[in-house]
């Protein structure tokens, strides 16, 4: 994980917990601040699992590059035939 997606998820986090204990010591029925604290968490959920898809496909990427060039050094052939193969298509 890189220090950029690092540095977002702990934003994320810091910005979950300010919230929650916002609401927890704001005036307020329990019950609102409960729903407060719901949705401030369903929110975060969400942010997490955008930034894991994101940087799932960065790793995606990366292994794709990395087999293209693997298979590129041990095989001089192999990108000519992804060449033909793509200018067929």
């Amino acid at each position: 994980m890189s220090n950029t997606s690092k540095g977002a998820v702990f934003l994320l986090a810091g910005l979950a917990a300010g919230v929650t204990l916002g609401l927890l010591f704001a005036p307020g029925k329990g019950r609102e601040n409960r729903e407060k604290i719901s949705s401030s968490l369903q929110n975060l959920g969400e942010a997490l699992v955008d930034t894991a898809v994101v940087q799932f496909d960065t790793l995606l990427n990366l292994t794709d590059k990395l087999v293209t060039q693997f298979k590129a050094q041990t095989d001089p052939y192999a990108t000519m035939h992804d060449d033909i193969e793509n200018a067929i298509i």
